[in-house]
């Protein structure tokens, strides 16, 4: 898995966009609605940031910053590191390691594309780990 290019690996379901001027309260419900973790900040279909979960927590929660009224161009994180889709998924896994994120955009010819997980790397395991438990649960 780990050899795998991004491409094949990325979330595409999960992919989010909105614009700066959207709200923390607006992205949130966004995040929700798609259950993912994270928005991709994109100003004329460029990424100009990313906004996560936990940027709700720290950086505006935690603040007393009020999700109605703030942006996420306040509170996000302007010019993320990003990824090729051609990159080997191990190699993503280790830039989150690394620089201690969760979530990293993909972005083909300066265009965001999608968004790459930590958890994609448990995904396939867990549903192997599921099936398994169903299977043995048939039997009994």
């Amino acid at each position: 898995m780990f050899d795998l290019p991004i491409r094949s690996v990325m979330e595409r379901k999960k992919f989010i966009t909105a614009a700066p001027n959207t709200t923390v309260s607006q992205a949130a419900r966004l995040m929700a609605t798609k259950n993912a973790g994270a928005v991709l900040v994109v100003e004329d279909d460029q990424l100009i940031g990313i906004f996560t979960e936990r940027d709700v927590v720290f950086r505006v929660i935690a603040l007393g910053l009020d999700p109605r009224e703030t942006c996420l161009r306040q509170v996000m994180t302007a010019d993320p590191k990003t990824l090729s889709p051609n990159q080997c998924y191990g190699h993503a896994l280790v830039i989150m390691q690394e620089n201690g994120f969760r979530h990293v955009p993909v972005v083909e010819e300066n265009l965001p594309i999608g968004i790459i997980s930590s958890r994609n790397a448990m995904d396939p395991d867990l549903e192997e780990f599921v099936a398994d438990q169903r299977r043995r649960e048939h039997y009994r």
